[in-house]
């Protein structure tokens, strides 16, 4: 009798992130964890990302299948009509994820479990249907998770109006007001959809054989304890490329999956001629979409700094630049569409980074031990940028207005507070602590590290 296919024997998971950037590259990067432990790991996502990996030597054990969404080549749930695609993807993913998980078997393929994003937890019950494990997989912080979850529950009542004191202890005291928590329970009504999706990620979380969380111990102790006072949770962060962490996984320098080109020789350049700590870096992510009046405000700080900065703008925001303010800033500014974030985070010459607090690059900032002016737009941002100003002390946060808007000369004084103002020592020491935690996590015998492995010992036997 022939023997099978070495691929055919061996341990499969599927994994299904949400078709956002944002929640695709985290466990893309775990995916590639498990598959340096010898896991065979299919990647499935909707046609509008699945052209967009770029192959590499270090993802061959991760193959890319497309599910139907039933939307065409360019459309994502970045799109205006969100609502509309989301009802679409929970009505046609489940039938083409069913479809894909069928032909494998038929094929011979051992799979048994799938990763799914924790917003779509209608992934578990595809899992239960071919008898194998569900992973539940939670690209949002800790702190938001537990927030999500209460509100879930009943415990906090929407729209949230007063101060939120959470499960954190005297020693470790934050108070949480209104305004900093997830802008889906303090302006509720504005993204019904989108409200809808990340309070139903726990319709059934006690249910799931894991709960992965991308996030390390360290960073959110208190919260990862509370939350394992519900149910077992795993902390498998901070999921970034192994080159800046443990070194695990030969040339794994970038996520692999880029919706925009990044300029990166432009960038590189640019910074190589700079001196070590001088460059200021501000981008607002993939998704957020700045008024005109803001981008002015943002534009006019940098010049009134002096500093050296990298502004990265999307092409579809361009139009938002002051006239002639490339031309003015010439001599101390280089404005991209995009950019290699990795490999300007760490390269000696930044100095500061102003974020918008996306959890990913809230991370790749902490693992790269880099001092943050936090710029939250929405979503999970205000709460992710009050742990980055009050809870690990990492940057200072800029302030509205009574209009709501960013006046350049807060954004100034935010960017020189951390660059060389008073608490720029205590900002710049922290950092560094924090990126020290988080590598030891991830390297042999850390507590990432150890969840992983543990996560594979166990579906290998």
């Amino acid at each position: 009798m022939e023997s099978q296919p070495q691929e055919l024997n061996e341990i499969h998971v599927i994994v299904i992130p949400y078709p956002i950037q944002g929640h695709i590259n985290p466990m893309l990067q775990f995916s590639k964890q498990l598959a340096s432990r010898g896991l065979k790991v299919t990647l499935a996502t909707t046609p509008a990302f699945s052209s967009k990996f770029v192959h590499s030597e270090q993802s061959n054990s991760i193959s890319i299948e497309t599910i139907s969404d039933g939307s065409t080549l360019t459309e994502t749930a970045n799109t205006k009509n969100v609502d509309a695609y989301i009802k679409r993807f929970d009505l046609i993913a489940p039938r083409s994820l069913t479809q894909l998980i069928e032909t494998k078997i038929q094929l011979g393929h051992n799979i048994k479990c799938i990763i799914y994003d924790s917003s779509i937890p209608w992934a578990l019950d595809v899992a239960r249907q071919f008898g194998v494990f569900g992973a539940s997989f939670f690209t949002q912080s800790c702190l938001v998770s537990l927030i999500f979850y209460q509100v879930y529950e009943g415990v906090l009542r929407v729209p949230i109006e007063g101060p939120w004191r959470g499960v954190f202890t005297n020693d470790t005291p934050l108070l949480i007001e209104a305004r900093e928590m997830p802008s889906f329970v303090y302006e509720v009504g504005l993204y019904p959809a989108l409200e809808k999706l990340v309070i139903n990620q726990f319709t059934n979380y006690g249910q799931a054989d894991w709960r992965f969380f991308n996030t390390f111990d360290h960073l959110e102790c208190e919260v990862i304890n509370w939350m394992q006072s519900i149910c077992t949770v795993k902390t498998i962060g901070p999921c970034i490329p192994s080159k800046y962490l443990d070194n695990r996984i030969p040339d794994d320098n970038d996520y692999g999956l880029s919706l925009f080109q990044p300029e990166t020789d432009a960038c590189i350049q640019w910074l190589d001629a700079r001196q070590s700590g001088s460059v200021v870096y501000i981008s607002m992510g993939s998704m957020a979409s700045l008024g005109d009046k803001q981008m002015e405000e943002i534009a006019r700080a940098l010049l009134k700094s002096n500093k050296f900065f990298l502004w990265v703008v999307r092409a579809s925001e361009e139009n938002k630049i002051p006239p002639n303010f490339k031309e003015e800033t010439s001599e101390k500014g280089l404005i991209v569409n995009w950019c290699p974030q990795l490999e300007v985070l760490s390269h000696p010459a930044l100095g500061c980074f102003v974020t918008h607090c996306g959890w990913n690059s809230i991370l790749e900032a902490i693992s790269l031990g880099v001092p943050m002016v936090a710029f939250p737009q929405w979503t999970d941002q205000p709460t992710n940028a009050k742990c980055v100003t009050d809870l690990w002390k990492i940057g200072v946060k800029v302030r509205k207005n009574e209009g709501g808007l960013v006046t350049r000369e807060e954004i100034e004084l935010c960017i020189l507070e951390v660059m060389e103002g008073d608490k720029s020592n205590e900002i710049k020491s922290n950092a560094k602590k924090w990126k020290n935690l988080a590598k030891e996590t991830m390297e042999k015998g850390g507590s990432t590290s150890r969840n992983i492995e543990e996560f594979v010992a166990k579906l290998q036997n």
